[in-house]
C-alpha cells in the first residue's frame, strides 16, 4: 500500500506523455502545458517570459522549478493567492525568484535579480545573512540531510488507533513519491493531536526520491494550493486522508531542515523569536536548523 500512489503517478504521468494527438493533463503538475510533437507529447512548465522547461509527468517537478514558476505566474498576473489564514506566519525567503540548475536544482548563491545576495541549502532555504553580490558560497550548495514535518491533525470522532495512524502516514508519503526507506520516524502525541515525521536522506537508498520537493508538494496541499492537475482527484487539505472509516485532515503543519552543516546567521540580525527556536533546536538535536515553513490553519 505504501507505494500505490508512487505508482499510481507513474503510470499517470506516462500516460501524459504518451503517443496520441491529444494530450493529456501532466497529474504531477497542474501549472504545465502538454503538445503534441513528433513522438507523442511534450509537457513544459513556463519559469520566465522566455523560457519554458520540460519535465518529466512520472515524477514531482523540482522545488526551484516550481518556485520559479510560481514567481513567473505572480509577475504576470496568471497565478492566484489566497488570503492567509489569521495566524499564518509569513516566510518571505519563501517565495523569492531562484536561480535553478539545468537538473532543477538550486544555486549555492541566490540573488534574485538584486545586489542582494545570499546562501541557500540543497532545498533552496537561505542558511546566510543576506549580503552584496560578492558573497561567497559553496560550489555545491550545503546538503539538507533531516526533514522534519509535524502535522497536527483534526479532531475526530473515536480514540485513534496510533498503529493504523502511522500506516496511513506513510501511505500519504507515498503519494509524493517519498521512498519508505527514508522515513525513519512517525510519532503521535494524542494530547496535542501532533504527529512528527523524520524523513532523513539515506545515501544507501537507490531511490529518485526528491525529499525537499516532496516536503514543497505537501506544503502547497495543506495550503489547499496542490501542484497536482484536478483530475488527480485528491487533495490532503479537502478530502483528508482516509483513516480508519474516517478522513484524516490537517489544520497545521511545520517543516523543519537540518543541514549537515551549520546555518550562518549573525545574531544580532535576527528576531528574538528565531534565536529562541534555533538554540532550543541545536541544545536537542546538535545540528544545523532551518525553519521553512510555519502554516496555522484554522
Amino acid at each position: 500500500m505504501r507505494v500505490l500512489g508512487w505508482l499510481l503517478l507513474a503510470v499517470l504521468g506516462a500516460l501524459a506523455q504518451g503517443q496520441g494527438e491529444d494530450c493529456p493533463v501532466c497529474m504531477t503538475n497542474r501549472y504545465t502545458k502538454c503538445l503534441p510533437n513528433g513522438d507523442g507529447c511534450t509537457c513544459t512548465l513556463q519559469l520566465s517570459e522566455k523560457l519554458s522547461q520540460p519535465v518529466n509527468c512520472s515524477t514531482l517537478t523540482s522545488k526551484c522549478w516550481m518556485m520559479k514558476n510560481e514567481m513567473y505566474r505572480l509577475r504576470s498576473g496568471t497565478g492566484t493567492r489566497r488570503k492567509p489564514t489569521e495566524h499564518a506566519m509569513l516566510d518571505n525567503d519563501g517565495i523569492y525568484d531562484p536561480d535553478c540548475k539545468s537538473d532543477g536544482t538550486f544555486r549555492s548563491k541566490q540573488c534574485n535579480g538584486t545586489s542582494t545576495c545570499w546562501c541557500v541549502n540543497t532545498a533552496g532555504v537561505r542558511r546566510t545573512d543576506k549580503a552584496d553580490d560578492d558573497i561567497e558560497c559553496p560550489e555545491q550548495p550545503v546538503s539538507t540531510f533531516w526533514f522534519q514535518i509535524q502535522l497536527r491533525h483534526k479532531p475526530l470522532n473515536k480514540e485513534v488507533d496510533e498503529m493504523k495512524l502511522k500506516k496511513a502516514i506513510q501511505d500519504v508519503f507515498a503519494a509524493y513519491q517519498v521512498d519508505p526507506n527514508y522515513i525513519e520516524k512517525i510519532e503521535y502525541h494524542a494530547e496535542d493531536r501532533y504527529i512528527t515525521v523524520d524523513l532523513k536522506q539515506n545515501v544507501t537508498v537507490q531511490s529518485p526520491s526528491d525529499l525537499a520537493t516532496a516536503a514543497y508538494y505537501l506544503e502547497k496541499d495543506v495550503k489547499s494550493n496542490t501542484l497536482f492537475s484536478d483530475q488527480y482527484n485528491r487533495s490532503i487539505q479537502d478530502d483528508g486522508v482516509p483513516f480508519d472509516g474516517e478522513k484524516l485532515s490537517f489544520e497545521e503543519a511545520y517543516v523543519y531542515y537540518v543541514d549537515s552543516k551549520n546555518p550562518e546567521f549573525s545574531m544580532k540580525r535576527m528576531t528574538p523569536g528565531i534565536i529562541a527556536v534555533i538554540v532550543v533546536i541545536c541544545l536537542a538535536i546538535v545540528a544545523g536548523l532551518v525553519v521553512l515553513v510555519s502554516i496555522n490553519r484554522t
